[in-house]
């Protein structure tokens, strides 16, 4: 474009020795074998999430919930054209030290209330969270069912784990990422209100990192801490022992299932576990 001349691509493909088209494994071993530099269609997403305005405000309402009013904002993805919302409590301001859940779509807890996972309890207990903080934003990112995978997908797991698979290993013997989903959108959406420092609501490291930088920043972490259920313990230990997730100040994750058949994660002598 800087010479005036129009722009152009070459499509070369490298083949492995039985003819076939290298995949990605084999042309890393072939890039670094031959010193060459190499990027993945991966790469190239997440370079483009992070330079690129990538989202759109579409519309703007206040909604009166069960927790209070909020105001409801509307985003559009420009990559997919998949429709974000985000609630938001109050003004907010300087956009420093903004109460912030960034909720992933569950289908089947946040509406049909499951018990399979804590997914609808943490949308319920971080709204009346940031009410009574009266200022803060839950974004809910549509398209993230089954930590990226789809409902589908995510109910086919759940045979599996029903057959005695975790929730990780369900994932993957069907050949599935144990968790795909990317939050550049969402820190989009964040930027785009006037956040700029945050306390996040998150019992998820990979989320606490996904979504520093795009002028963000962390500010601390404030744990969501529901109930311990019998569907759900084996699902919630998963998390915790695969994936490294975080419960408040017992930080090793553990509960007791009382004779009503729920508890908490997190401490027992911690007033917020109790929501």
């Amino acid at each position: 474009m800087l010479a005036g001349l129009e722009p152009v691509a070459v499509l070369c493909e490298i083949v492995d020795d039985d003819g076939s088209m290298a995949r990605l494994p084999r042309l890393r071993q072939f890039a670094q074998a031959e010193n060459l530099k190499i990027i993945s269609i991966a790469d190239l997403i997440r370079y483009r999430r992070k330079r690129d305005r990538l989202v759109e405000l579409a519309a703007a309402a206040p909604i009166p919930t069960m927790w209070g009013p909020f105001k409801a904002y509307c985003y559009r993805s420009l990559l997919d054209g998949i429709e974000h919302i985000a609630m938001v409590k109050g003004e907010i301001g300087d956009g420093r030290d903004i109460l912030v859940r960034v909720h992933s779509e569950c289908l089947t807890g946040d509406i049909f209330g499951s018990a399979r996972c804590d997914c609808g309890k943490q949308l319920a207990l971080a709204m009346k969270q940031i009410e009574a903080s009266g200022r803060g934003v839950l974004v809910y990112l549509r398209g993230h069912e089954g930590r990226g995978i789809g409902l589908g997908h995510k109910l086919r797991a759940y045979n599996l784990q029903d057959d005695g698979r975790d929730t990780v290993e369900a994932n993957e013997e069907l050949g599935l990422p144990v968790d795909s989903r990317e939050y550049g959108i969402g820190a989009q959406i964040l930027r785009d209100l006037g956040v700029r420092t945050m306390k996040l609501m998150t019992n998820n490291p990979s989320k606490y990192v996904g979504l520093k930088g795009y002028g963000l920043a962390v500010a601390g972490r404030a744990p969501l801490l529901t109930p311990i259920t019998m569907e759900n313990k084996r699902y919630l230990e998963t998390k915790r022992d695969k994936m490294g997730h975080v419960y408040g100040s017992d930080t090793n994750g553990h509960g007791l299932i009382n004779k009503n058949n729920n508890s908490t994660i997190g401490s027992p002598s911690d007033d917020t576990s109790k929501a």
